[in-house]
């Protein structure tokens, strides 16, 4: 009863430059996880903006406890990461050149970077991360900064060779989308087989799209949290509670503002909406799977195939047959493509 709309927002300003200028590798990260945002606790996501100036990077590293989908808003970046060791004893590195709009996939735990190869303009990129709190492990800083330091015989025989058993357990599972075998997802492609591209799409999600005849109603998504940012413009977002012992499905909504962070928790009904009838909005949204789902309300249960019988609905509802019959009749569009 003591929850409220304030603990799943921060008005984090992620629209805003950071200074890059007093980091040694030229980058700046701004997590936003559940220190920031106390609604976020159990719900597997958190987000961050990272600012990069020319030549700059985020330095090699691994995130212990999250996979990270990252999506380059401004400028360009190489970015790539390193398998562990293998029975070859090789690690092999994925990497690819990103430009606005391009998304991309570090594996967990594997170590990762992003470099801004333009020696004039500053690069900006927005991440999301399969973790309320995924952490970060800077390689140089732990191996060569460690407190009290790792001893230089141990670190000289280290970097002259290391040798280890290969682990019991892939580095990751790329979808095998032609495979006629069918499990509770896709079956693994052979590592062999594996390139840079399987991580990489050309989203375009720099690119406005039509928003002509579409909105985004009272949804849910069965199998993910969302976090939401807001890119340009201004929505009113909320999310209603399940069924409480009072009978009541409390409303938790708040008017969202450009860079406004907003969380919606995994399998609730949830909306936004632009409230500005001038203005056109934009919002980058991460969600806690890779087949997250989506049910828009309205379209399930009044324009689902056959359609739900009237005598139902107009009960659960209270209202006339009429009404279901009429509401039925509509033409009801999906907005998730």
């Amino acid at each position: 009863m003591a929850v409220n709309a304030d603990d799943f927002f921060k008005a984090a300003m992620l629209d805003k430059p950071r200074d890059t200028m007093k980091s040694k590798v030229g980058s700046n990260v701004t997590l936003i996880n559940v220190m920031q945002i106390a609604g976020l606790n159990t719900l597997g996501i958190s987000i961050a903006r990272i600012d990069y100036a020319p030549l700059g990077e985020n330095p090699p590293h691994t995130h212990p406890r999250a996979t990270e989908i990252l999506t380059v808003l401004e400028g360009t970046l190489y970015v790539g990461f390193v398998t562990s060791n293998q029975a070859n004893r090789e690690n092999k590195l994925f990497s690819k050149v990103l430009n606005k709009g391009d998304v991309f996939v570090f594996p967990q735990g594997l170590i990762h970077f992003q470099f801004n190869p333009n020696p004039h303009v500053p690069a900006v990129a927005i991440a999301a991360l399969s973790s309320q709190n995924p952490g970060a492990i800077t390689i140089a800083n732990a191996v060569f900064g460690s407190k009290p330091a790792i001893p230089d015989d141990v670190l000289a025989k280290a970097f002259q060779a290391i040798a280890s058993d290969p682990g019991p357990l892939q580095d990751f599972c790329v979808a095998d989308l032609h495979s006629p075998v069918r499990v509770n997802g896709f079956v693994c492609k052979d590592p062999m087989a594996v390139n840079a591209d399987d991580f990489f799409k050309a989203a375009m999600l720099d690119k406005p799209r039509d928003t002509e005849k579409s909105k985004n109603p009272p949804h849910t998504h069965p199998r993910a949290t969302e976090i939401l940012t807001v890119l340009e413009g201004t929505l009113y977002v909320g999310f209603v509670t399940s069924n409480q012992a009072n009978r009541e499905n409390k409303l938790f909504s708040k008017v969202l503002n450009k860079g406004d962070v907003f969380v919606f928790p995994q399998g609730l009904i949830h909306f936004q909406f632009n409230p500005n009838p001038h203005v056109p909005a934009v919002a980058i949204a991460a969600l806690s799977s890779q087949n997250p789902g989506a049910i828009t309300i309205a379209n399930a249960v009044f324009g689902s195939k056959p359609a739900i019988s009237d005598d139902v609905l107009a009960k659960a509802f209270q209202v006339e047959k009429g009404t279901i019959d009429w509401l039925q009749a509509q033409f009801w569009e999906n907005n998730h493509y």
